[in-house]
């Protein structure tokens, strides 16, 4: 079956933001999780705004900057949404835009296990939202359960990919502490998990 995808946006020259080099980031519609304070909120529902495209497409589109891609060890970081909901698509951009490309991947990791295996061998890096390892303070936040999270880490793990990822991990006010997010590392490292990005939701109110 023809492989199309739902993009919400794509943003050209992306410098060291969301994997190494020059990057283009292309924004999938749809995401398994509720979080309380969403950066994309266009991402949910049928009625956000989306082009579909095909992987054929979306390579023509971003070819554009390869020049860059090749020059800074750059290319695209899918993020969403929850790119990880698309792995075919993925699968197939990787076979048109080769192996100089580096292929990054934005991620909640709350998909299922096979999607993740799917990826794996496709991408470069993995940055993992973790939002909070503790399932309750994960549960309150996002509305979901995050057993498969932690399914997915333990298959990289297994992988041997955990020196490929940097893993997110928020304080976010009114739901996680300092000493909570603490936590979450301790446990990620007990994992084998070594690059982290902390820092603290900045919650605008109108």
């Amino acid at each position: 079956m023809r492989q199309r995808a739902k993009i919400i946006g794509i943003a050209r020259h992306r410098l060291s933001t969301d994997g190494d080099g020059v990057t283009t980031l292309v924004a999938f519609h749809c995401c398994p999780l509720s979080c309380r304070y969403c950066l994309n909120p266009h991402s949910l529902g049928d009625g956000g705004r989306f082009r579909e495209y095909s992987p054929e497409q979306l390579y023509a589109e971003t070819r554009i900057d390869e020049l860059y891609f090749l020059a800074t060890n750059g290319g695209v970081t899918f993020g969403g949404g929850e790119p990880c909901l698309r792995p075919q698509f993925i699968r197939e951009f990787r076979g048109l835009c080769g192996p100089e490309w580096q292929l990054n991947l934005e991620t909640s990791l709350n998909v299922p296990i096979a999607n993740v295996e799917a990826l794996l061998p496709v991408v470069n890096t993995l940055i993992i939202d973790i939002k909070d390892m503790n399932p309750d303070i994960y549960h309150d936040y996002t509305g979901q359960n995050n057993a498969l999270v932690l399914e997915n880490l333990r298959l990289i793990t297994d992988s041997g990919r955990q020196n490929d990822c940097i893993v997110r991990i928020p304080l976010i006010p009114g739901y996680n502490t300092d000493t909570d997010r603490d936590a979450s590392r301790k446990a990620l490292e007990a994992l084998g998990f070594t690059r982290f990005d902390l820092f603290t939701y900045q919650i605008h109110k109108h």
